[in-house]
């Protein structure tokens, strides 16, 4: 098995209208936003190693249920990075994407959809950003048994660049909901190298 990553993800705080799956995870679910309906999310994600922390102070996402079974999605992050009492903050890329559902969860069969993302180089910033168009293609699955609820899936992601490398991120998360107010889930991931210096991975949260 592979070293379990030193990533630790530290803190999140979201607000939202209505949560549903995805965030504060990595991996993702393949359930839209309802049709003309909005989500709204102001988080913080750190991941912190020995010696330097990187993250999002914060990053903010809209979705929209665009259509029925689509959702339309915009992340903007300002990102930091702290190495060597030396402390890093900026704005680089612009993130779209679009969820679709092309099969809806039933008794026995569970729901499957798609997630395509591009990060769009926005602002030039080399510390955040090598102002290459990176893109992203997953298949998510999910399936419910009342308050317990499954999901993952994987994903190629193509990321152009000096010394980058395309890599394929694979995750699968479960969650029990205690209360309406009250979820507590975890995560297990694996994703490849991402440049030819970095390897492979596993962690959780």
């Amino acid at each position: 098995m592979k070293k379990i990553s030193k990533f630790i993800l530290i803190f999140i705080f979201i607000f939202t209208t209505s949560l549903f799956a995805g965030p504060p995870f990595l991996t993702d679910d393949p359930e839209p936003v309802e049709y003309k309906h909005w989500e709204f999310y102001i988080s913080s994600m750190n991941f912190i190693q020995p010696g330097n922390s990187t993250g999002t102070l914060p990053h903010f996402e809209v979705n929209y249920g665009a259509i029925p079974e689509v959702q339309i999605h915009l992340l903007t992050p300002l990102n930091y990075d702290y190495h060597s009492s030396q402390f890093k903050f900026g704005y680089a890329n612009t993130e779209f994407g679009f969820k679709y559902r092309f099969l809806d969860e039933t008794k026995d069969l569970p729901q499957i959809g798609t997630f395509p993302l591009i990060e769009i180089p926005t602002v030039k910033n080399d510390e955040f950003g090598n102002g290459k168009l990176q893109a992203y293609v997953p298949v998510w699955i999910q399936k419910s048994w009342g308050k317990f609820t499954n999901y993952g899936g994987a994903g190629f992601w193509y990321n152009p660049g000096t010394n980058n490398k395309n890599w394929l991120f694979a995750g699968w998360q479960a969650q029990y909901d205690f209360l309406d107010a009250l979820t507590l889930g975890g995560e297990l991931y694996y994703q490849t190298a991402q440049t030819n210096e970095t390897k492979a991975s596993t962690g959780f949260n």
